[in-house]
């Protein structure tokens, strides 16, 4: 999954992102609200499909508050989880955040602990990230042990660790059966914005992917569509 976070303070935003990644999450970092605002819309320019599946928004922030944010990113009709963090913690601060359009609200100081754990209830509540496990086939990915089960004829299961990133590209084929995922929008998936990977990082990641599912059997379920993308088989 990937989440955008705002956050202005920088040993506080590293420390979020550094605990995301631990968590397998992909984290786009912008520093204030207006870089934060752009990340958004340079999507919509694009014309394809946002990545994020959560954000964390600060509430005081540089050049757009994250209330204003909050604000613009309701008006435009998206439905995107957003978790507030602030030092406000009255009773009408809460509500002025909660009406602005966030989901949840997380008053500074706070543990890292409470913040995922305020992310997975963002997940269970919402109809999209709802299920913490994923089942094509005879395939289940599970979030809570970061794990594939491959499910034998026999009714017997094994299960097969795997890397954040192998974890992240495959959720996001299984998340879209049958359809043709390009190189492009795995990349806008799985990699942070403004990164530059190699032009062959996709490839490397699918052939890992591949290397683990075939040695369970499943050596064609990832298809290889040449010049369009990738469609897993389901």
């Amino acid at each position: 999954m990937k989440v955008l976070l705002v956050e202005d303070e920088p040993d506080l935003g590293a420390a979020i992102k550094r605990t995301l990644e631990r968590e397998a999450y992909v984290v786009d970092w912008a520093k204030d609200g207006r870089e934060g605002y752009e990340y958004i819309e340079s999507y919509r320019w694009q014309t394809v499909e946002t990545p994020y599946t959560l954000a964390i928004f600060d509430w005081l922030l540089p050049a757009l508050s994250g209330i204003e944010l909050c604000k613009r990113l309701r008006a435009s009709g998206s439905a995107l989880p957003v978790l507030m963090l602030t030092a406000k913690d009255s009773m009408e601060d809460k509500v002025a955040g909660l009406d602005a359009g966030a989901d949840d609200y997380l008053v500074k100081p706070f543990g890292m602990a409470e913040l995922l754990a305020r992310l997975r209830a963002l997940q269970r509540r919402s109809p999209q990230l709802k299920s913490q496990q994923i089942q094509v086939g005879n395939l289940t990915l599970d979030y809570g042990t970061r794990t594939l089960y491959c499910y034998q004829e026999t009714g017997e299961s094994v299960a097969i660790s795997m890397t954040n990133k192998e974890f992240q590209l495959l959720e996001y084929l299984m998340r879209h059966p049958q359809q043709i995922i390009t190189r492009d929008r795995i990349l806008d998936r799985l990699w942070e914005l403004g990164s530059e990977p190699g032009s062959n990082v996709v490839a490397a990641q699918m052939r890992l992917l591949r290397r683990k599912l075939a040695e369970q059997g499943y050596d064609r379920l990832i298809e290889t569509v040449y010049g369009l993308g990738y469609r897993f088989k389901a």
